[in-house]
């Protein structure tokens, strides 16, 4: 026997004659049966999807991609490369062995490399979220130790290989920077106590405000009890509830508001930046893509910004047809071909996988049986798979981009899938798996300030901010440079302190506007 091993052998003896109080019976066996086949860490995920924000949210998809990752590492690749028997339990109370043992490969331990790559995953997007998890985590992976199905080193070795899973995920989905808003542009807002003088118009069918206590309307009303609020009603039309809001706003303070989703939140910034009024943008849509980039990651950032003046410029990106008359603008994103497809697979998968093996799922599905777009481009004949264009430059770089750290920089990000190329199809497969679609060569990227698409009668429909629309013959997009200002707080602020500040001024608030009557 190594040294080593006569090492690993003395320290699991040890353990297994512990006698810790109060978790002999109960907590660490209970602990370790409880990860079995990921329960624990699936569950904790759920719960930090329903109940956290969008970092809780990003957290936990991050720590379910990178326990994925670890969970098949060492179940299928290290432990039959290895073979270790397990330990001799006769040293381990009978009150505390598992009531059926694993017959796997002792090294490594499997439920210390999921424990350490869910913790790793979960504190690579949020150092408090990670710290809570961090040591059930540990204790999960001593529980192992403690109820004697493996050696010290099958935990430690374990606890490596999760945590080196969770580092891998940054190659392919890189953590959304913290906070993302240091480059935005401040600009002169009116700032409304109380949200006097504006005018919100809340989609209620995308709008759920506070999820299980209160729905988007009333939560506004308690945060900004002298707005006025225009909820969307089954059969109402959305465009002419923001005509008629963006009118009322100029009467008043010259402040329009919107509550919903990027789509929503797109229709509102045309008559925003058509009509000169500044944009108060309440996240209430399912992934709410602007207002994560915007800064405002919860209705009370919003609301902040409001009472206290404080604003960014952004940009529009503007769609012409071939006549030169306007189309539609966009505050997000544009595609043609795929991507639309891929976008929705994509997000129905991430939550339980995350983002990058979605991504690569969902374009596995979508290349089977698509055909390639016929188009010009500046000009150019191109066959492509793909065309997408972001009002702004991307990070990551491929095809699960997810933030933009500036709104204002006056470029188009533009990227292309070729499928001209000779095996494009099986090309862009092999790279988008492996991670390496920025240096393939079907795949382009490039900054511009306009580019000009023509020969679009076969393309059936184009997407932008998560709408679809008839494609015209020929399209024009250009950037309006800061064409738009848009409420933001103007320090970063962590959103679960952040609440917490609010919360007392919410609550005066809603007994403010019980004293005073119904809101209008």
């Amino acid at each position: 026997m190594s040294r080593m091993g006569r090492i690993d052998r003395r320290w699991f003896e040890r353990v297994a004659t512990a006698r810790l109080a109060g978790a002999e019976q109960r907590v660490l066996p209970g602990l370790s049966r409880a990860a079995n086949h990921g329960r624990l860490w699936f569950a904790t995920a759920s719960a930090l999807a329903v109940a956290g924000g969008p970092t809780a949210r990003r957290a936990a998809r991050r720590g379910v991609g990178a326990l994925a990752l670890a969970s098949l590492t060492a179940n299928t690749v290290a432990k039959y490369a290895t073979r270790r028997r397990r330990p001799v339990v006769d040293a381990v109370p009978l009150v505390r062995r598992l009531t059926k043992a694993p017959r796997s490969s002792s090294f490594p331990s499997g439920h210390s490399a999921s424990a350490a790559a869910f913790a790793t995953g979960v504190a690579l997007e949020s150092s408090r979220y990670g710290a809570l998890i961090a040591p059930v985590a540990a204790a999960v992976a001593f529980s192992r130790i403690y109820v004697g199905v493996h050696y010290p080193g099958d935990v430690l070795a374990g606890c490596a290989l999760g945590a080196a899973a969770a580092a891998v995920t940054c190659y392919w989905w890189p953590p959304r920077p913290r906070p993302v808003h240091i480059l935005h542009t401040r600009a002169a807002a009116p700032p409304l106590p109380h949200g006097r003088g504006l005018v919100v118009v809340v989609n209620s069918a995308a709008g759920k405000g506070v999820p299980g206590r209160l729905p988007a309307a009333e939560h506004l009303r308690l945060l900004l009890p002298e707005a006025e609020i225009v909820e969307l009603r089954a059969g109402d039309d959305l465009a002419e509830l923001l005509d008629e809001a963006a009118s009322r706003a100029g009467q008043l303070a010259g402040v329009l508001g919107v509550c919903g989703g990027d789509g929503t939140v797109n229709a509102a910034s045309e008559r925003a930046a058509r009509a000169g009024l500044a944009l108060a943008v309440f996240p209430g849509g399912t992934f709410n893509h602007f207002a994560l980039d915007a800064g405002v990651a919860a209705f009370e950032d919003t609301a902040y910004a409001v009472e206290h003046g404080e604003a960014i410029r952004v940009d529009l990106a503007r769609v012409r047809d071939g006549a030169g008359n306007d189309v539609f603008a966009f505050l997000n994103t544009f595609s043609i071909g795929l991507y639309p497809d891929l976008v929705r697979m994509r997000e129905d998968m991430e939550g339980r996988i995350g983002k990058w093996p979605a991504a690569a799922l969902a374009l596995l599905r979508v290349l089977r049986t698509a055909e390639p777009v016929q188009l010009w481009i500046d000009g150019r004949p191109r066959a492509l798979w793909l065309l997408f264009a972001g009002n702004g430059h991307y990070q990551p770089d491929g095809l699960a981009p997810s933030h933009r750290p500036r709104l204002d920089e006056g470029l188009l990000d533009v990227r292309t899938v070729d499928a001209e190329a000779r095996l494009a199809r099986t090309r862009l497969t092999v790279s988008a798996l492996a991670g390496a679609l920025r240096r393939s060569h079907v795949y382009q990227a490039e900054r511009v300030r306009e580019i000009r698409l023509a020969g679009l009668d076969g393309v059936r429909t184009l997407a932008y901010d998560g709408e679809a629309a008839p494609a015209p013959d020929t399209l024009v997009i250009h950037k309006a440079d800061r064409a738009l200002v848009v409420y933001s707080p103007a320090e970063p602020q962590d959103e679960l302190a952040q609440r917490a500040r609010t919360a007392t001024a919410a609550f005066a608030a809603g007994a403010t506007a019980t004293r005073a009557g119904p809101a209008r």
